[in-house]
Protein backbone atom coordinates (compact mmCIF):
# COMPACT_ATOMS: atom_id res chain seq x y z
CA UNK A 1 0.00 0.00 0.00
CA UNK A 2 1.12 3.52 -0.88
CA UNK A 3 2.56 5.77 2.04
CA UNK A 4 -0.39 8.14 3.22
CA UNK A 5 1.19 11.78 2.77
CA UNK A 6 1.65 13.73 5.58
CA UNK A 7 0.98 17.18 3.96
CA UNK A 8 -0.70 18.07 1.15
CA UNK A 9 2.16 21.07 0.51
CA UNK A 10 5.16 18.21 0.25
CA UNK A 11 5.86 14.95 -0.84
CA UNK A 12 6.76 13.02 1.62
CA UNK A 13 10.29 12.65 0.56
CA UNK A 14 11.06 16.69 0.39
CA UNK A 15 9.53 16.41 3.73
CA UNK A 16 11.74 14.07 4.99
CA UNK A 17 15.20 15.99 2.76
CA UNK A 18 13.65 19.22 4.43
CA UNK A 19 14.28 17.92 8.07
CA UNK A 20 17.66 17.81 7.64
CA UNK A 21 18.22 21.87 6.86
CA UNK A 22 19.20 24.15 9.25
CA UNK A 23 18.60 28.23 8.83
CA UNK A 24 21.87 30.14 8.33
CA UNK A 25 21.44 33.46 9.57
CA UNK A 26 23.96 36.06 8.59
CA UNK A 27 24.33 37.40 12.44
CA UNK A 28 22.73 35.12 15.25
CA UNK A 29 20.36 37.41 17.41
CA UNK A 30 19.39 35.97 20.18
CA UNK A 31 16.97 36.15 23.17
CA UNK A 32 18.43 34.93 26.75
CA UNK A 33 15.93 32.60 27.04
CA UNK A 34 16.29 28.70 26.17
CA UNK A 35 17.02 27.62 23.09
CA UNK A 36 19.22 25.06 20.59
CA UNK A 37 20.80 28.55 19.00
CA UNK A 38 24.37 29.34 20.29
CA UNK A 39 24.31 32.81 19.71
CA UNK A 40 28.22 32.22 19.08
CA UNK A 41 28.62 31.38 23.18
CA UNK A 42 26.84 28.12 23.33
CA UNK A 43 24.48 26.41 26.11
CA UNK A 44 25.54 25.92 29.45
CA UNK A 45 22.40 23.36 30.41
CA UNK A 46 22.94 19.84 29.50
CA UNK A 47 19.05 18.74 29.61
CA UNK A 48 18.79 16.42 26.22
CA UNK A 49 15.71 17.79 24.71
CA UNK A 50 14.83 15.93 21.85
CA UNK A 51 16.60 13.93 18.47
CA UNK A 52 17.03 15.37 14.81
CA UNK A 53 18.18 13.88 12.17
CA UNK A 54 22.30 14.78 11.96
CA UNK A 55 23.59 17.05 8.86
CA UNK A 56 27.01 17.83 7.76
CA UNK A 57 28.72 20.08 9.64
CA UNK A 58 27.05 19.42 12.74
CA UNK A 59 29.38 18.51 16.01
CA UNK A 60 29.72 14.91 15.85
CA UNK A 61 30.15 15.48 20.07
CA UNK A 62 25.96 15.01 19.75
CA UNK A 63 25.65 11.91 18.07
CA UNK A 64 23.93 9.09 19.47
CA UNK A 65 26.05 6.46 18.90
CA UNK A 66 23.89 3.97 20.72
CA UNK A 67 21.22 4.57 17.95
CA UNK A 68 23.64 4.67 15.23
CA UNK A 69 25.09 0.93 15.71
CA UNK A 70 21.16 -0.60 15.90
CA UNK A 71 19.86 1.22 12.57
CA UNK A 72 22.94 2.18 10.96
CA UNK A 73 21.93 5.91 10.84
CA UNK A 74 23.27 9.52 12.36
CA UNK A 75 20.88 11.14 14.76
CA UNK A 76 22.06 13.94 16.80
CA UNK A 77 21.02 14.82 20.27
CA UNK A 78 19.28 17.83 21.15
CA UNK A 79 20.02 20.03 24.47
CA UNK A 80 18.36 22.83 25.90
CA UNK A 81 20.64 25.98 25.87
CA UNK A 82 20.26 29.35 27.53
CA UNK A 83 19.74 31.00 24.64
CA UNK A 84 17.11 31.30 21.35
CA UNK A 85 16.82 32.67 18.15
CA UNK A 86 13.17 33.65 17.39
CA UNK A 87 12.39 32.88 13.93
CA UNK A 88 9.43 35.29 12.80
CA UNK A 89 7.33 34.58 9.27
CA UNK A 90 5.37 37.56 7.53
CA UNK A 91 3.06 36.00 4.74
CA UNK A 92 1.39 38.22 2.16
CA UNK A 93 -1.55 36.85 1.38
CA UNK A 94 -3.20 39.65 -0.39
CA UNK A 95 -5.04 39.42 -4.20
CA UNK A 96 -1.90 39.72 -6.21
CA UNK A 97 -0.54 36.67 -4.11
CA UNK A 98 -3.01 34.27 -5.90
CA UNK A 99 -1.46 35.31 -8.97
CA UNK A 100 0.09 32.30 -11.13
CA UNK A 101 1.24 29.88 -8.56
CA UNK A 102 2.52 32.60 -5.38
CA UNK A 103 0.46 31.99 -2.83
CA UNK A 104 0.95 27.99 -2.82
CA UNK A 105 4.92 28.58 -3.09
CA UNK A 106 4.65 31.24 -0.12
CA UNK A 107 2.82 28.44 2.10
CA UNK A 108 5.58 26.03 0.94
CA UNK A 109 8.51 28.18 1.66
CA UNK A 110 6.49 29.16 4.82
CA UNK A 111 5.93 26.21 6.12
CA UNK A 112 9.97 25.00 4.99
CA UNK A 113 11.21 27.91 7.16
CA UNK A 114 9.07 26.75 10.06
CA UNK A 115 10.12 23.43 10.21
CA UNK A 116 13.46 24.51 10.19
CA UNK A 117 13.04 26.84 13.00
CA UNK A 118 10.61 23.95 15.01
CA UNK A 119 13.29 20.50 14.51
CA UNK A 120 16.35 23.21 15.46
CA UNK A 121 14.28 23.96 18.88
CA UNK A 122 14.11 27.81 18.13
CA UNK A 123 11.45 29.78 18.94
CA UNK A 124 9.10 30.19 15.98
CA UNK A 125 5.54 32.72 14.97
CA UNK A 126 4.04 33.86 11.60
CA UNK A 127 1.89 35.98 10.65
CA UNK A 128 -0.45 35.89 7.38
CA UNK A 129 -1.62 39.39 5.97
CA UNK A 130 -4.67 39.70 4.02
CA UNK A 131 -7.03 42.40 4.88
CA UNK A 132 -6.01 46.04 5.57
CA UNK A 133 -7.05 47.26 8.67
CA UNK A 134 -7.35 44.06 10.31
CA UNK A 135 -4.58 42.99 12.89
CA UNK A 136 -2.66 39.94 10.71
CA UNK A 137 -3.56 36.21 11.80
CA UNK A 138 -1.39 34.87 14.06
CA UNK A 139 -0.01 31.25 15.05
CA UNK A 140 1.48 32.05 18.24
CA UNK A 141 5.46 31.67 19.14
CA UNK A 142 5.97 27.86 19.52
CA UNK A 143 8.39 25.36 19.00
CA UNK A 144 9.94 21.57 19.00
CA UNK A 145 8.23 18.75 16.88
CA UNK A 146 5.30 18.34 18.42
CA UNK A 147 4.27 21.63 17.04
CA UNK A 148 4.77 20.58 13.63
CA UNK A 149 1.15 19.28 12.92
CA UNK A 150 -0.35 22.86 14.27
CA UNK A 151 2.18 24.85 12.21
CA UNK A 152 1.07 22.77 8.83
CA UNK A 153 -2.79 22.51 9.66
CA UNK A 154 -2.48 26.05 9.82
CA UNK A 155 -0.52 27.23 6.21
CA UNK A 156 -2.95 24.37 4.72
CA UNK A 157 -5.83 26.25 5.37
CA UNK A 158 -5.03 29.59 4.71
CA UNK A 159 -7.04 31.55 2.37
CA UNK A 160 -5.60 34.51 -0.16
CA UNK A 161 -7.59 37.39 -1.15
CA UNK A 162 -7.58 41.11 0.24
CA UNK A 163 -5.98 44.61 0.45
CA UNK A 164 -3.01 44.83 2.40
CA UNK A 165 0.38 47.01 1.36
CA UNK A 166 3.63 44.55 2.24
CA UNK A 167 4.91 47.77 3.91
CA UNK A 168 1.50 48.73 6.08
CA UNK A 169 1.47 45.02 7.05
CA UNK A 170 5.24 44.62 8.02
CA UNK A 171 4.43 47.55 10.36
CA UNK A 172 1.38 45.99 11.97
CA UNK A 173 3.34 42.92 12.72
CA UNK A 174 5.72 44.64 14.75
CA UNK A 175 2.66 46.29 17.04
CA UNK A 176 2.01 42.21 18.04
CA UNK A 177 5.70 40.71 18.02
CA UNK A 178 8.50 40.78 20.52
CA UNK A 179 11.63 38.70 20.39
CA UNK A 180 15.44 39.38 18.22
CA UNK A 181 15.91 36.75 15.87
CA UNK A 182 15.07 36.36 12.31
CA UNK A 183 12.22 38.03 9.98
CA UNK A 184 11.45 35.94 6.78
CA UNK A 185 9.05 38.29 4.48
CA UNK A 186 7.50 36.14 2.03
CA UNK A 187 5.85 38.53 -0.55
CA UNK A 188 5.72 39.63 -4.34
CA UNK A 189 6.36 43.69 -2.54
CA UNK A 190 4.11 45.09 -5.38
CA UNK A 191 3.31 48.11 -3.02
CA UNK A 192 2.94 52.03 -3.88
CA UNK A 193 4.63 52.37 -0.39
CA UNK A 194 8.34 53.19 0.64
CA UNK A 195 9.98 49.42 2.24
CA UNK A 196 12.24 51.41 3.37
CA UNK A 197 10.47 52.49 6.85
CA UNK A 198 9.12 49.09 7.66
CA UNK A 199 12.43 47.21 7.05
CA UNK A 200 13.68 49.56 9.52
CA UNK A 201 11.51 48.69 11.89
CA UNK A 202 12.49 45.26 11.44
CA UNK A 203 15.98 46.16 11.77
CA UNK A 204 15.64 48.02 14.93
CA UNK A 205 13.84 45.12 16.71
CA UNK A 206 16.79 43.32 16.17
CA UNK A 207 15.03 40.96 13.29
CA UNK A 208 17.60 40.06 10.36
CA UNK A 209 15.94 40.96 7.02
CA UNK A 210 15.55 38.09 4.68
CA UNK A 211 12.90 39.04 2.14
CA UNK A 212 11.93 36.46 -0.46
CA UNK A 213 10.26 37.76 -3.57
CA UNK A 214 7.68 35.60 -5.22
CA UNK A 215 7.01 36.37 -8.80
CA UNK A 216 5.40 34.51 -11.27
CA UNK A 217 7.08 33.67 -15.11
CA UNK A 218 4.20 36.09 -16.51
CA UNK A 219 5.68 38.71 -14.16
CA UNK A 220 9.21 37.92 -14.73
CA UNK A 221 8.94 37.59 -18.71
CA UNK A 222 5.35 39.19 -20.24
CA UNK A 223 4.94 38.76 -23.47
CA UNK A 224 2.25 40.87 -24.64
CA UNK A 225 1.45 42.46 -27.80
CA UNK A 226 -1.43 44.48 -29.54
CA UNK A 227 -4.00 46.50 -27.17
CA UNK A 228 -4.93 45.27 -23.68
CA UNK A 229 -6.79 46.41 -20.44
CA UNK A 230 -4.94 46.04 -17.03
CA UNK A 231 -7.26 45.31 -14.28
CA UNK A 232 -5.72 45.61 -10.63
CA UNK A 233 -6.55 42.38 -8.60
CA UNK A 234 -6.49 44.56 -5.08
CA UNK A 235 -8.15 47.87 -6.68
CA UNK A 236 -10.35 46.69 -9.34
CA UNK A 237 -8.93 49.83 -10.96
CA UNK A 238 -8.35 49.48 -15.13
CA UNK A 239 -5.85 50.74 -17.53
CA UNK A 240 -5.82 50.22 -21.22
CA UNK A 241 -2.70 50.40 -23.27
CA UNK A 242 -2.27 50.42 -26.94
CA UNK A 243 0.82 48.36 -28.23
CA UNK A 244 1.77 46.67 -24.77
CA UNK A 245 4.26 45.13 -26.65
CA UNK A 246 6.37 49.02 -26.70
CA UNK A 247 5.55 49.35 -23.24
CA UNK A 248 7.75 46.19 -22.24
CA UNK A 249 11.06 47.77 -21.70
CA UNK A 250 9.63 50.07 -19.25
CA UNK A 251 8.36 47.39 -17.28
CA UNK A 252 11.59 45.50 -17.20
CA UNK A 253 13.37 48.25 -16.33
CA UNK A 254 10.78 49.23 -13.53
CA UNK A 255 10.99 45.91 -12.03
CA UNK A 256 14.66 45.56 -12.33
CA UNK A 257 14.92 48.64 -10.32
CA UNK A 258 12.63 47.32 -7.52
CA UNK A 259 14.43 43.90 -7.16
CA UNK A 260 17.98 45.89 -6.67
CA UNK A 261 16.56 48.45 -4.93
CA UNK A 262 15.14 45.45 -2.50
CA UNK A 263 18.03 44.12 -2.06
CA UNK A 264 20.06 46.74 -1.05
CA UNK A 265 17.46 47.47 1.68
CA UNK A 266 18.02 44.37 2.76
CA UNK A 267 21.60 43.95 2.94
CA UNK A 268 22.13 47.84 4.04
CA UNK A 269 20.35 46.22 7.40
CA UNK A 270 22.36 42.63 7.40
CA UNK A 271 19.76 41.08 5.78
CA UNK A 272 19.39 38.90 2.65
CA UNK A 273 17.24 39.29 -0.44
CA UNK A 274 15.88 36.68 -3.00
CA UNK A 275 13.75 36.48 -5.76
CA UNK A 276 11.99 33.33 -6.60
CA UNK A 277 10.73 32.11 -9.95
CA UNK A 278 7.39 30.16 -8.88
CA UNK A 279 7.15 27.73 -11.87
CA UNK A 280 10.57 26.70 -10.52
CA UNK A 281 9.98 23.25 -8.22
CA UNK A 282 9.86 23.76 -4.66
CA UNK A 283 12.62 20.86 -4.42
CA UNK A 284 15.06 23.16 -6.62
CA UNK A 285 14.92 25.68 -5.00
CA UNK A 286 15.17 24.27 -1.41
CA UNK A 287 18.27 22.39 -1.84
CA UNK A 288 19.81 24.31 -4.55
CA UNK A 289 19.08 28.28 -4.64
CA UNK A 290 19.12 28.62 -0.52
CA UNK A 291 22.05 26.12 -0.11
CA UNK A 292 23.83 28.05 -2.63
CA UNK A 293 22.78 31.47 -1.45
CA UNK A 294 23.78 30.38 2.23
CA UNK A 295 20.27 30.88 3.52
CA UNK A 296 20.15 27.42 4.60
CA UNK A 297 23.01 24.21 5.54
Amino acid sequence: MPTAQFTPLFENATLSRLERLRLAPVHRLTNRSRGEHLAGKGGTSTEFHDYRDYSAGDDVRYVDWNIFARIQRPYLKLYRHEEEMHVVIILDASASMRYGDKFQRARQLAASFAIMALLNLEKMSLYVCQHAGKAPLLLPPCSGRMSLRRVLDFLEELPVGGDYPIDLAVEDVLKQHRGRGVAIVLSDFFTFGNLERPLNRLFSAGLEVHAVQLLSPEELRPDLTGDVRFVDCETQQTLDVSSAGDLLGIYHEHLSRLQDGLATLCRQRNGRCLTVDVSEPIETVLFDTLRRKGWVR
